[in-house]
């Protein structure tokens, strides 16, 4: 059996780790993942999906604040004595003595075709930026940033309606067979990793919250990609009458207006139109501020006798 030790912390790793353990080609010595952090309401502490799902499994966790600086837990994961470490948005960089210690090697999962989109928020930006395709990739970990050799890749298209959760699933549920398929051919020397293409390489800055909110000078579809890329948690947004409303679901009207960017052109059963810098931006479903997740044209109806414009 092939030995391995996940790094991981998100859902996004979960089915990962379930196929792993389940798998009778391989054995999961151990996990690592982010240490409990407050959460909800209470501050209460909470584990990650991934140390979650370990325990569940009774696989052995540890949790190190910073993987760097904790050599009792470094002596702890060399005892193990695995063939590989399979990263997966673990959220910590491992030094390089962490890297050196599987037999073959540490494989990152990232969810990219590298060298596009080195970084933190791979999933959000081809969204934002209105990539008709991206995918997953695996790679051999290095220390600099998702520079390593490629394993194998894995192309995912990007309709106009997919929303980074949509896109997030879609990875989730992918990366098992990814993984797995790198893990043997490594091990069987089957597979022969390729250096990355320095051409194209761009990166995937982590999201800023003066990004999250609407600037209605940009193009109907540059919003439209804002709030697909975002969706929900943070949410793009935009304030009116001294309120913010987060828009949930849109689309891109081909149509013309006279109005300012920000002004509503009209009101339907379909949804809410917003003139834009270029063309329109239909508002189907919106979250207003302290309100659940509703129509937009309910709430138009709530706002229709009163006098402004989205800003």
């Amino acid at each position: 059996m092939i030995k391995v030790v996940f790094w991981g912390t998100p859902d996004i790793g979960v089915k990962t780790l379930q196929y792993l353990h389940s798998s009778n080609e391989f054995e999961v010595l151990g996990v690592v993942t982010q240490p409990d952090k407050p959460a909800g309401r209470g501050k209460k502490l909470t584990a990650s999906p991934i140390k979650k799902t370990a325990l569940e499994l009774n696989i052995p966790v540890f949790q190190p604040k910073s993987i760097r600086k904790e050599p009792d837990i470094q002596a702890e994961i060399k005892k193990l004595n695995a063939d590989f470490f399979v990263t997966f948005a673990f959220g910590q960089i491992l030094p390089q003595e962490i890297l050196d210690m599987p037999k073959y090697e540490t494989i990152n999962l990232h969810a990219s075709l590298l060298p596009k989109y080195r970084g933190a928020n791979p999933i959000q930006r081809c969204i934002i930026n209105g990539d008709s395709q991206t995918g997953i990739c695996t790679m051999i970990t290095e220390l600099g940033l998702d520079c390593g050799d490629i394993c194998i890749s894995y192309p995912i298209d990007i309709p106009d309606n997919m929303t980074c959760e949509d896109l997030y699933q879609i990875i989730s549920d992918k990366s098992p067979e990814l993984v797995s398929q790198t893990l043997k051919g490594i091990y069987n020397g089957t597979l022969q990793p390729v250096k990355q293409c320095e051409n194209g390489v761009c990166f995937a800055n982590k999201l800023t919250s003066d990004e999250f909110k609407i600037d209605w000078n940009k193009s109907a579809q540059e919003i439209h990609n804002l709030i697909r890329g975002i969706y929900k948690s943070p949410g793009a947004y935009f304030c009116f009458n001294n309120k913010t409303v987060k828009i949930l679901k849109s689309c891109v009207i081909k149509e013309k207006t006279d109005l300012s960017p920000g002004e509503i052109v009209h009101a339907g059963k379909e949804g809410v139109d917003f003139a834009t810098g270029n063309g329109i931006l239909r508002a189907i479903t919106v979250k207003p501020e302290s309100k659940g997740e509703m129509s937009a044209r309910d709430w138009y109806n709530g706002i229709a006798n009163t006098i402004g414009a989205a800003k």
